[in-house]
């Protein structure tokens, strides 16, 4: 049986407004409406599919202080990062809106209807505190904190919404789930107790035996649910990322694992972050949770010391399992052992064993310089999929420009055209408008 949502109830909203559908289709071609960014927009997919259940809404100016200085809603439950709509003030007043107006909620690649928010409030908060409490650092070389003062706009806006339609994906569709399909695919397959991995980069053997040894430890099987949504900028787009899970998902033992794809937009929030990562999991059905070293963990400050330390995160998530209500599954870091070709964490090495690793800033010069990447590593099919996303400068580039008249067409058939290259491989693809 699949684990209870956060707060008991999954909130999906679409099964909710759907016998209204047709009028709200309606009234959102009526209202004022806000284009949503990238980031809004993964928000907004996870509030209305359940992913963030219990939320119904972006929050108020009453959630956003508990969660930001509690880590809590006002009702008690736990959720550690705030979710918020931030409008430039200016366009809300060119918009007339006040507490009590609809706005439509679109799409920023379609201009498609999403939902409709029904403002409770419109207020402003303060940055710094925010960047200090949730991410404990306004070090800018932090990726969320460097959000917070350079793309976060001035206003909040919060209130509950309505579903409208579902965002389109064009890519992966079919492993593209939300937390009701996730967990009717749990009862289809007769998984009762399942482990939830999260991840946004390539997988590599260690992956693979760690999610391994924590399914057969817990006598479960295994989601494998990695982010394409926002990551850490310089991240590798997950387009690459999604073929190397798929090549590496017949490694596992039969019947073990399942993929599923999660548009969380990360904030690399560390410690509370990795709590929020476990309560979407258990939202989605998961009975236990992976929390590797450094969770969520964006790397160094601009001092060179690492934000969080490296099982911070793991310490908070364990602080919190009791109310979470979902089995933390805690891991060192694994290192392979040449002598017997195996992997094992590093803590349970004797002194004395010859370890082998290879860091992602070696795996990068590997991949640049075209250098061998060991099969105790990775696997070839991975390292092949890789190499096509890295190919030399000689085997890089083309371009294909498309113009028409206004309102032609030309737009969407280049983002179609964008969608379609990246599913198929072998090089990346940028769109130009």
């Amino acid at each position: 049986m699949a684990n209870s949502p956060h707060g008991g109830v999954l909130k999906d909203l679409y099964i909710r407004d759907e016998p209204l559908k047709a009028t709200l289709q309606a009234e959102a071609e009526t209202l004022p409406h806000v284009v949503l960014t990238e980031r809004q927009l993964c928000d907004l997919e996870l509030v209305l599919n359940g992913g963030f259940s219990p939320l119904q809404g972006f929050h108020t100016q009453a959630e956003y202080t508990s969660v930001v200085t509690t880590s809590r809603l006002p009702s008690g439950a736990l959720w550690t990062i705030p979710i918020y709509l931030d409008i430039d003030r200016a366009h809300l007043d060119t918009l007339g809106a006040v507490p009590g107006s609809r706005l439509t909620l679109r799409d920023p690649r379609d201009d498609q209807p999403l939902a409709i928010i029904t403002i409770s409030d419109i207020y402003t908060v303060d940055r710094t505190q925010e960047a200090l409490q949730v991410y404990g650092t306004t070090d800018e070389a932090h990726p969320a904190v460097h959000y917070l003062r350079h793309n976060t706009r001035d206003t909040l806006v919060g209130g509950d919404v309505q579903a409208v339609n579902a965002p389109q994906h064009y890519d992966y569709v079919a492993i593209r789930r939300s937390p009701n399909e996730v967990r009717q695919l749990f009862k289809k397959l007769n998984w009762t107790r399942v482990v939830a991995f999260q991840t946004r980069n390539p997988m590599h053997r260690a992956h693979r035996e760690l999610t391994v040894r924590a399914a057969r430890m817990r006598h479960a099987n295994v989601l494998i649910q990695p982010v394409v949504g926002l990551t850490k900028p310089g991240d590798i787009d997950h387009f690459t990322r999604v073929r190397v899970y798929q090549a590496i998902m017949p490694k596992y033992p039969n019947g073990m694992a399942q993929l599923s794809l999660l548009p969380l937009a990360m904030r690399m929030g560390g410690p509370r972050e990795a709590v929020w990562h476990a309560i979407i999991r258990k939202n989605f059905g998961a009975t236990h949770f992976i929390v590797g070293r450094d969770h969520a963990g964006p790397g160094s400050n601009s001092q060179g010391v690492d934000f969080y330390g490296p099982y911070e995160a793991q310490d908070l998530v364990l602080k919190c399992r009791d109310e979470l209500d979902i089995e933390v599954v805690p891991f060192q870091m694994l290192t392979y052992l040449p002598d017997t070709d195996e992997y094992q964490p590093i803590n349970e090495v004797a002194e004395g064993v010859k370890t082998l690793n290879i860091s992602g800033t070696e795996l990068r010069r590997r991949l640049k310089t075209g250098a061998p990447i060991p099969e105790w590593f990775s696997y070839p099919e991975v390292v092949r999929i890789l190499r096509e996303a890295n190919p030399p400068r000689d085997h890089q580039g083309f371009t294909v420009f498309l113009t028409g008249l206004h309102a032609s067409g030309k737009e969407s058939i280049a983002r179609a055209l964008q969608v379609a290259l990246n599913q198929e491989g072998g090089r990346s693809v940028s769109l130009l408008l």
